[in-house]
């Protein structure tokens, strides 16, 4: 399964068919489809495998960087420049997937948004815990710093984003009043 998560995030899903999957994880189509019926039930359980990945990193990693509330709030930064400036950063494998699949009734659609609003969650506890006058406000605002900065590293090839978006977050999290 990571080799098909690796194949899915550099080439993006409908261009992935199963006969590069086959050549690229050694897996036979035999076998893949003896566990999945079909692409998109693969693509799921790769977008599952992301999730638990990526926001077991990520929690961990911003609470590594920080040890009060409101500078876990910042540390959310410090984590995404981490991950942007990695080798194998190629973008959001979430949000490719929503580009992909638009439909937000298509199963792989609602398993990118559901990924998408459980970082959401987090970043909403996180304002909780910072005492913000109104989390949910704050976590809304902050997750668009977060995802404008991926996509703009993508575009731009660095990780500077992250850095201009954690300067952007301090003007917010100063304004909702967080101690």
């Amino acid at each position: 399964m990571r080799n098909a998560l690796e194949v899915f995030y550099r080439d993006g899903f409908h261009a992935t068919g199963m006969d590069k999957l086959v050549a690229e994880t050694g897996i036979s189509k035999t076998s893949m489809y003896k566990h999945f019926r079909t692409k998109d039930e693969m693509i799921l359980a790769v977008l599952r495998l992301r999730d638990e990945r990526f926001r077991n990193w990520f929690c961990r990693r911003v609470e590594e960087i920080a040890d009060t509330p409101r500078a876990r709030l910042l540390a959310v930064f410090d984590a995404l420049h981490e991950w942007i400036t990695s080798p194998r950063f190629k973008g959001c494998m979430f949000i490719k997937a929503v580009s992909e699949f638009q439909d937000p009734k298509d199963p792989i659609h609602i398993q990118s948004a559901t990924h998408k609003r459980m970082l959401l969650e987090y970043v909403q506890t996180l304002a909780t815990e910072a005492r913000a006058r109104d989390p949910a406000a704050l976590a809304r605002q902050l997750m668009l710093l977060k995802e404008g900065a991926i996509v703009t590293s993508v575009m731009l090839g660095n990780g500077s984003p992250a850095i201009e978006a954690k300067a952007a977050a301090t003007v917010l999290i100063e304004a909702a009043d967080c101690c």
